[in-house]
């Protein structure tokens, strides 16, 4: 009790508790793309429960890793070599989460610009419900891993209090949990966002993979260049709106 009380007297940690929550967010709408993004292709039934389902696995992920601290902070230790470059599992998980996100978002992109794609990329159709919750749900938990991985190391390295930690990731999943359905809803019902929201997701997963090499890419930059074609699309949707208006008028 002691401590917690020394924790809330203490300007500093409040300044790191903002710190890792605005951080935290950001970090988290890379998960909530993929989720969103994923969950507009089952039936319209099913997207909301898939979307809670997964948030809520991000949530129990990113608190597990938090339970089990001293064992997250050992991913960052050495385990194998290659090529005379050394990798820990975090740089494991990294760049397999990296290359599968390369993978999805590719194969998106191929079947928006290809409407002849053949029987076997229906999957990747995002106008048809064609994938099963399960599946789904599976792909989330898998990306979800990767995500939670790289939230928690982010937080050990901000901050050496557990308690600012817990509450950091509550306030981020429960803004993810309430910016899911609206960002979902707006990506299905612009389809030149799903191809915008499908290049960040290529953006992201060649950040993971160049990290998980070895490679510091700024997210400052990252997340800079994301928010300035999000601002660009968004006048693109403003003026097409305005264009819409003006020939129904006429």
């Amino acid at each position: 009790m002691d401590y917690l009380t020394g924790l809330l007297s203490d300007p500093t940690a409040w300044v790191a508790l903002a710190t890792l929550i605005a951080m935290e967010v950001i970090l988290g709408i890379d998960n909530l793309l993929f989720i969103s993004i994923l969950t507009n292709k089952l039936p319209p039934e099913h997207r909301q429960r898939a979307r809670r389902i997964g948030i809520g696995l991000a949530l129990i992920m990113r608190l597990a890793l938090l339970s089990m601290i001293f064992v997250i902070v050992q991913l960052t230790q050495p385990v194998l070599t290659l090529f005379g470059h050394t990798f820990s599992w975090r740089d494991i998980i990294l760049i397999a989460g990296g290359l599968f996100l390369l993978w999805k978002a590719t194969k998106e992109i191929h079947h928006n610009i290809d409407p002849k794609a053949g029987p076997e990329d229906q999957v990747f159709d995002t106008s048809k419900a064609t994938l099963g919750v399960s599946a789904a749900i599976g792909q989330i938990i898998a990306l979800d891993i990767v995500f939670s991985v790289d939230s928690i190391l982010t937080a050990v390295g901000m901050t050496d209090h557990v308690p600012i930690m817990v509450v950091a990731v509550l306030v981020a999943v429960f803004v993810m949990l309430v910016a899911s359905d609206p960002l979902a809803d707006f990506i299905s019902k612009h389809p030149t966002v799903v191809m915008l929201a499908l290049g960040f997701l290529l953006m992201i997963g060649m950040t993971l993979v160049a990290e998980g090499f070895g490679a510091h890419v700024p997210k400052g930059y990252i997340y800079a260049a994301m928010a300035f074609s999000a601002a660009i699309e968004a006048l693109n949707i403003i003026a097409r709106g305005m264009r819409e208006r003006a020939a129904k008028r006429n």
